[in-house]
């Protein structure tokens, strides 16, 4: 208690004018600690003047110091630079004292104040010496008062390079939180055992469990700017296996005004732990490809669509068009933008499927390029609806690329998914045949450049697995999982967003894009890791609870097809796939076929003439799967519902 009384006292009243009070009553007695130095026993208070000298110097100590400013410093953070202000004000005062002595003596003024140079030299050393003790003497006791009052965070910092030091420093600056930083773990042998500002370099095997235990310790800031993802993944997971916290420091370019504050610590997140380096395309073509142009984005409320329109208004764009059927994700989408200062923009609640409603806003709006993310995406919900999936990825699709065609839209770009690459599902079929109904427009559109974006699961989405992990861990577990051994791609929104960007300023028209998405990643390691990051132990804390896979849910997603090929571009990390030749005419009609006969809402036929249209759906764990051992879908009778309007088109 009196502890706590003293540590409040010490907080409200260490004002900068007590610590200048303190540091003149130093110098002070510093002055006459330098005669007692000087003249030993022979010293006598009469003898000097120093009834004169003593408020001289204070006062040219008290001008010096506020010059320097040496008292601003907060005496628990005592550090070099601390030291350097003094010795610079001590200084300062040294050499005042010199000139003013000087001067005294040329125009013999008051014998009393010609000061011995000896004094003034001795005095120096002392004043410095003293109050250098003095400010690491309080710092200490304010450090034992403070460790019985708060809890102190042990921190080991990975990297004792320069954002190293940087966030040593600021760690022990903080004036909000406790921490006390153990040491550093750098990979450079040349420095392991070795010391800064009297704090030790370990390499990364010195941190066993043994010295977890030993020093308490609760978490590893990784500060080595642009650390590969890979290695990352590695010094996550060695800590990991410790229940040890893993923390980062930001990119240099997100610090504020270039300084680090420790408030802008992050958690690793999932996203950091992909494995490979994360993309990034920065491509001065796409400046100028959307420079002044009246851009429509379909689907702008969800997960990609809101981060392309995102993205879309940093651009110089002359107007956006966002389009989307979901009221109020697409306000929420609004209000952002309009309180980041965007207002070019126009929201608008529509549907795709409404070929009427979108025949108009493109009447109105002229839009140059278009970005089709608007689709139904949930592979068990689309598995019992596939009338709603056809009538949105399908005729959806195939109502804006109509309408773009006929509006004379530079470019259109579709947002796909690997789900469409050999599908087991009728969401992933109907993104294969809106796949086909898009290659089959550019073949023969000479005005609209027709381009596909195809990519795995996008990390934050909607509805993904890492945002269900984290409710589920919220309320205490199991984090379920469909099976032991699935896996996925995965890639950032800002990836994904950057692809389908790029998709729209680049290729000739009827290219497939895809990324090189490294590894795929097994569900249930992700799921001990979110479990892990939470700070909980798995299985003890949160357990995994394996379902069984859903309707349609292969283990392993596929971005190519068996026929299918890549080509290389500009981009190492993006590739073109080389499809197989499509018969435009038939495929045009069967397709119109579908969009007709799924008016009558018959989910069997519907799926049916989906595996017609696509020979490599397979159905999985689905009531569909009886279809694919049916005669009738190689015997299906090919009708042309829409004959007059494909021979428009061709």
């Amino acid at each position: 208690m009196i502890k706590k009384l003293l540590l409040k006292n010490l907080i409200k009243y260490a004002s900068h004018w007590l610590v200048l009070g303190i540091d003149i009553l130093l110098v002070s007695l510093s002055y006459l600690f330098a005669y007692f130095i000087r003249f030993s026993d022979s010293f006598q208070y009469e003898n000097y003047g120093l009834i004169y000298q003593i408020p001289t110097i204070l006062i040219l100590a008290l001008l010096s110091f506020l010059t320097i400013g040496s008292h601003k410093g907060i005496i628990r953070h005592t550090g070099i630079r601390d030291v350097y202000n003094i010795v610079i004000a001590v200084s300062l005062l040294s050499a005042v004292c010199l000139l003013f002595v000087f001067v005294n003596r040329f125009f013999g003024l008051l014998p009393e104040l010609n000061i011995p140079t000896s004094i003034i030299i001795i005095h120096y050393f002392v004043t410095a010496f003293v109050l250098i003790i003095s400010r690491f003497s309080f710092k200490s006791v304010f450090e034992f008062i403070h460790s019985d009052t708060e809890t102190v965070t042990n921190v080991l910092l990975y990297g004792a390079g320069c954002s190293g030091m940087m966030t040593f420093d600021a760690l022990n600056k903080d004036p909000k939180r406790n921490f006390k930083v153990l040491g550093f773990i750098d990979d450079d042998e040349n420095k392991i055992n070795k010391k800064i500002d009297c704090t030790t370099i370990f390499s990364l095997d010195q941190i066993t469990q043994e010295f977890k235990t030993q020093e308490s310790l609760h978490e590893v800031i990784v500060s080595i700017q642009e650390l590969d993802s890979g290695r990352l993944l590695e010094i996550t997971n060695y800590f990991l296996n410790f229940g040890i916290r893993v923390k980062k420091v930001p990119t240099l370019s997100t610090w504020i005004d270039g300084t680090f504050n420790v408030n802008q610590i992050q958690d690793v997140q999932i996203e950091d732990l992909l494995g490979r380096p994360i993309i990034s395309i920065k491509n001065s073509v796409v400046h100028k490809s959307l420079k002044n142009k009246v851009i429509l984005v379909t689907g702008a409320a969800g997960s990609i669509g809101s981060e392309i329109s995102r993205q879309l208004a940093t651009y110089n764009c002359k107007h956006l068009i966002l389009v989307d059927q979901a009221e109020s994700p697409l306000y929420e989408l609004q209000q952002e933008l309009l309180q980041n200062g965007i207002s070019n923009f126009t929201a608008i609640v529509a549907d795709v499927r409404d070929v009427r409603r979108m025949e108009l806003l493109f009447k109105e709006f002229l839009p140059q390029r278009v970005f089709h993310a608007s689709a139904y995406k949930h592979v068990p919900l689309m598995e019992e609806n596939p009338y709603e999936a056809i009538k949105t990825n399908v005729q959806g699709t195939k109502n804006i690329a109509d309408i773009s065609l006929t509006y004379g839209v530079e470019r259109f770009v579709l947002v796909s998914s690997d789900k469409a690459v050999n599908p087991t599902n009728v969401m992933g079929a109907t993104k294969r045949v809106a796949e086909k109904y898009i290659t089959c427009l550019s073949k023969f559109s000479s005005t609209t450049k027709f381009t596909i974006t195809r990519f795995g699961n996008v990390l934050g989405s909607n509805g993904s697995v890492i945002p269900m992990f984290k409710k589920q861990i919220k309320k205490g577990g199991p984090l379920t999982v469909t099976h032991k051994e699935i896996t996925r791609y995965f890639m950032t929104i800002s990836e994904a967003c950057c692809l389908v960007l790029e998709a729209g300023a680049m290729g000739n028209g009827g290219e497939i894009y895809v990324f090189d998405m490294g590894k795929s990643i097994k569900i249930f390691d992700l799921a001990k890791k979110m479990i892990q990051f939470s700070g909980h132990v798995y299985p003890q804390d949160i357990d995994i609870k394996i379902i069984g896979l859903r309707p349609g849910e292969k283990l392993f997603e596929e971005l190519l097809t068996s026929n299918e090929k890549t080509l290389p571009t500009y981009h190492k990390k993006i590739m073109i796939a080389k499809t197989k030749t499509i018969l435009v005419e038939e495929t045009l009609e069967a397709i119109n076929s579908l969009c007709e006969q799924n008016m009558y809402i018959d989910h069997q036929n519907s799926v049916r003439l989906l595996k017609y249209l696509v020979p490599e759906f397979r159905s999985k764990n689905s009531i569909y799967e009886k279809l694919d051992k049916s005669v009738e879908t190689k015997k299906i009778k090919k009708k042309v519902y829409s004959e007059a309007l494909v021979n428009n088109l061709l």
